[in-house]
């Protein structure tokens, strides 16, 4: 992409930004990786390294439950002192700015609420609270992961002594229904769907952006390598997020000025 048609693309997509009236942004582990945040499919991440624990494995085989807390307590490392970057923060500079109203993410790093956006739907949990699956309490990852290393046992409930984990979706495992709802009557309302960092291969996260289509939505994407959906999108970019996000944004400064 020479430097030509890489301006006119950021002028496209601003313009797309600046004249949408209801705008979702749908993110995938390429928006953490910026922040040092392995993807957990790249050749080194947890799921090339480690068995996969499925639920069902989970809430029936003790030791399926301990290895999956030896592997969390190692990945809470990876993002418990990882901080939000570029790419996070322009998505709540459109937020304020009224560009974007909602985040739907894939991520449980919690990153973009660190950063600051409001309204984000995670449609996988967060890995930044554990909850009980038999009473519903919960706590602070930090607190329970250190229990566990300090133990070398799985923590039990406080409450009720029942199976605690973290309040992701495990391999296996339902999507809760009123997340997915949430995410449903989102785009309900969406004009652009702006998918960052994401391979749009996983379901049903690589469909949202077509979910309750119309004849007025547009969809844009931003990732480092071409996804098997580019062909659906009115726009794509192919490069890393912050640089690009960077660029795009200047645009969409230029262009609110013009107005």
């Amino acid at each position: 992409m020479n430097s030509e048609n890489s301006t006119d693309l950021y002028r496209l997509f601003a313009s797309h930004i600046c004249e949408s009236k209801f705008t979702v942004v749908l993110t995938g582990a390429g928006i953490s990786t910026e922040s040092g945040i392995p993807d957990f499919r790249s050749p080194n991440g947890v799921w090339a390294t480690n068995r996969q624990v499925y639920f069902d494995e989970f809430l029936s085989d003790p030791e399926a439950r301990y290895e999956y807390w030896r592997q969390k307590s190692v990945s809470h490392r990876e993002f418990a002192d990882s901080i939000p970057n570029v790419g996070h923060r322009t998505i709540v500079k459109w937020q304020k700015q009224g560009l974007v109203e909602r985040v739907i993410t894939q991520n449980i790093d919690g990153l973009h609420q660190q950063a600051g956006s409001e309204d984000v739907i995670e449609i996988h949990g967060t890995a930044r609270r554990v909850a009980c699956l038999s009473c519903g309490w919960n706590e602070d990852a930090e607190v329970m992961v250190q229990r566990f290393l300090a133990n070398d046992a799985c923590p039990k409930c406080d409450e009720c002594g029942g199976i605690t984990k973290h309040a992701t979706i495990s391999f296996g495992q339902q999507l809760n229904e009123t997340v997915m709802q949430d995410t449903i009557d989102t785009l309900r309302k969406a004009e652009l769907v702006i998918a960052l960092g994401t391979s749009l291969v996983v379901e049903p996260a690589a469909s949202i952006p077509w979910i309750n289509n119309s004849a007025r939505r547009k969809v844009a994407i931003v990732n480092r390598e071409e996804t098997g959906k580019d062909h659906l999108a009115d726009i794509v970019i192919n490069g890393e997020l912050g640089v690009t996000l960077t660029e795009i944004d200047k645009h969409v400064e230029h262009a609110m000025m013009a107005d």
